[in-house]
């Protein structure tokens, strides 16, 4: 099922019945799902056979980084499988985001590729420890910048920087926001965060959202409570 909704609902288990036991409270209508590596390591393709089965469009959220090669590889893997969607880190440089835009092209692929810029969990002191001395906003913009211009789709960023990314890399280039949280919800270990109303306004084009859906005693009430805050703006 095809869906234009912003809203993607990350299904962070350890197992398959686990995931797929809330992708069944859930709706494609209403959203698209993300599987992440613990999920994917443990399940494998099943999962994304069973979440395509079930009308879900499908975030693989792997972030490969390794040489150009392996990775335009295993971006065409998971374009094969379907998916909607696949990131890899924009920090393994030009020559391997653009080995994977190309090995897409060769194949006539449509998946959407995007890039991860700085997680969200990070912050400028977790910067400074690898070395990386620029303030963290400007790293996300050299970043997402090398993306665009290596031809990705868009990036994984924090809502704070969507408005310069927007200004920067134009509306068309997608900006997937993690750490969303509605005002019902806590932060968690997410350090940057906003609400899905906030995120929108700044400029994000899709909202990652898990533990306010999934751990609520209704995951379609609390969908559908977002969704009518995205559409008070």
């Amino acid at each position: 099922m095809v869906t234009d909704s912003p809203i993607i609902i990350a299904l962070d288990y350890p197992s398959l019945d686990a995931a797929l036991c809330m992708a069944d409270q859930l709706d494609p209508a209403h959203c698209r799902v993300k599987v992440g590596k613990e999920l994917f390591t443990r399940s494998g393709p099943a999962v994304l056979e069973a979440l395509h089965g079930r009308g879900f469009e499908v975030f693989l959220d792997l972030k490969f980084h390794d040489i150009p090669n392996t990775v335009a590889s295993a971006v065409q893997a998971a374009a094969e499988q379907g998916v909607w969607m696949v990131n890899i880190h924009a920090s393994g440089g030009r020559r391997m985001m653009e080995a994977a835009v190309q090995r897409l092209d060769q194949h006539d692929l449509t998946t959407h590729l995007i890039a991860v810029t700085v997680l969200t969990s990070m912050q400028t002191d977790d910067l400074v420890d690898v070395g990386i001395t620029e303030p963290l906003a400007t790293h996300v913009e050299r970043l997402a910048l090398l993306a665009k211009q290596s031809g990705l789709h868009g990036v994984v960023c924090s809502a704070q920087e969507s408005a310069q990314l927007k200004a920067l890399c134009g509306e068309s280039f997608l900006k997937v926001t993690p750490g969303i949280r509605p005002s019902f919800a806590a932060a968690n270990d997410q350090q940057r965060v906003m609400s899905p109303s906030e995120a929108i306004e700044a400029g994000s084009s899709h909202l990652v959202i898990g533990r306010p859906v999934t751990q609520a005693d209704d995951p379609m009430v609390a969908l559908k409570a977002i969704e009518a805050e995205l559409a008070q703006r």
